[in-house]
């Protein structure tokens, strides 16, 4: 069963004080790594460690006449450090701990979000199985199509979010970098080995050169993944919505207990977590187009990208966290309509059997083209007048030159649309 969705593992991520957390933790393995070089006595290491800390609320007031969070910080933590806190942030500017403490929080998201999708991939794949053969109408245009199963469904979704799951990765490997390079990435004013040093502390990999910031294309890269699950999400609740819709109903999302859905008309059960899912894919979408504009800076950088990322980051992060646990809660405890299923096929008269019409007659030496014409005419009679195809069919003297009514009954076959649906599933390796 999965449980109700709660904030504070992801919106703990993006909190103030958990940010102020990271930005100590840099600097003190940044005068580590000075220590190293014997530029930092390590006697007065010693002391940083022991003694760094901040509050938050003193940092809120020092900033108030800064106007420099950094700035603000720091004057903080020499408060608690004293003397010794003049080898703080030696040789760093601004940029080293915000970049290289937003990369850290984008992999800690990234890690919760990788646990969801597996969540989810998880749960996909038992209802692919528990469906695997559950027969049901496929449909393009919106118009009945052939037979397919719903097995195929949450099959083709699992594996989907399968390859979500790899770009997230990759996505993730792409930010987890740091930066300890100095005012335009230069190192004028701080060793390379300083760098080295707080990236291994912290389990970041150095990027390979930077300006004053870590480019924003790897932020873009991250945001666009982001959109992309989302999209996918946004993909199964579309189509959740359409087979909930009254005039289909051959799956319905759970209604609980005392549940209401309208105010005005107490027979409503609406699908609402999907258009909610739907709804939220939007917003992320476009806030990977904000990250896609953060790219472009001026020279080595200027700050029109980092207003914008203090919300697109931690919105979308959040918004997709909250989209992945109630879409797996959604899938969980679908409810599902098999005899609906069959009736909705059964609206077809047997025109979904049309194809395999057509190219029985193809094998008995008609042309494709004549074949085509003397199945569609009597598929616009069904059409048209509702009668089952398959009388009209055999009825059709033309026809009936080349198929005899055996024939004719196991054209009428639906096991026909779904004899490899074992060997898609093999290859997806769901057993």
């Amino acid at each position: 069963m999965i449980e109700r969705y709660t904030l504070p593992e992801m919106g703990g991520i993006w909190t103030d004080e958990h940010r102020l957390e990271l930005w100590l933790k840099i600097e003190i393995a940044a005068c580590e790594g000075w220590a190293k070089l014997g530029k930092i006595p390590n006697e007065a290491v010693d002391i940083i460690r022991k003694k760094a800390a901040f509050s938050w609320e003193r940092v809120q007031e020092i900033e108030e006449v800064t106007q420099h969070d950094v700035l603000a910080f720091l004057t903080n933590v020499a408060e608690h450090v004293g003397d010794e806190a003049k080898h703080i942030h030696l040789g760093l500017t601004s940029s080293d701990i915000l970049d290289t403490a937003l990369s850290l929080q984008l992999v800690e998201a990234s890690d919760i979000l990788l646990t969801k999708l597996e969540g989810l991939e998880t749960v996909l794949r038992r209802r692919a199985i528990e469906h695997r053969d559950t027969l049901m109408m496929g449909r393009t245009h919106g118009i009945h199509a052939e037979p397919i199963t719903l097995g195929l469904k949450f099959a083709l979704w699992y594996d989907e979010i399968r390859r979500q799951k790899r770009r997230l990765a990759f996505a993730r490997e792409e930010i987890r970098v740091g930066k300890i390079s100095g005012a335009v990435g230069t190192f004028a004013n701080v060793d390379p080995q300083v760098e080295a040093h707080v990236c291994q502390a912290l389990n970041l990999k150095p990027a390979l050169i930077s300006t004053q910031i870590i480019q924003r294309d790897r932020h873009a890269f991250f945001m666009t993944t982001l959109a992309g699950i989302a999209s996918t999400l946004d993909k199964i609740a579309t189509e959740l919505r359409n087979l909930q819709r009254t005039d289909v109903h051959e799956v319905e999302e759970a209604f609980g207990k005392g549940q209401k859905g309208s105010s005005a008309m107490p027979h409503k059960k609406n699908p609402i977590t999907p258009e909610r899912i739907c709804g939220m894919a939007r917003v992320i979408r476009a806030n990977a187009q904000v990250a896609l504009e953060n790219v472009a800076l001026w020279h080595e950088r200027d700050i029109s990208h980092s207003s914008a990322e203090r919300m697109i980051l931690p919105d979308s992060t959040i918004a997709l966290d909250y989209m992945l646990h109630k879409m797996t809660q959604l899938i969980d405890r679908l409810n599902v309509f098999p005899e609906q299923m069959k009736v909705n096929i059964d609206k077809g008269c047997g025109l979904i059997f049309s194809q395999r019409v057509m190219l029985a007659l193809v094998d008995k030496g008609i042309s494709r083209e004549a074949a085509y014409a003397l199945v569609q005419t009597n598929a616009m009679e069904a059409w048209n007048t509702k009668e089952q195809f398959q009388n009209l069919i055999s009825k059709d003297t033309k026809i009936r030159e080349y198929l005899d009514e055996k024939e004719i009954n196991e054209l009428f076959d639906y096991g026909y649309h779904t004899k490899h649906v074992a060997d898609i599933f093999q290859r997806l390796e769901l057993f």
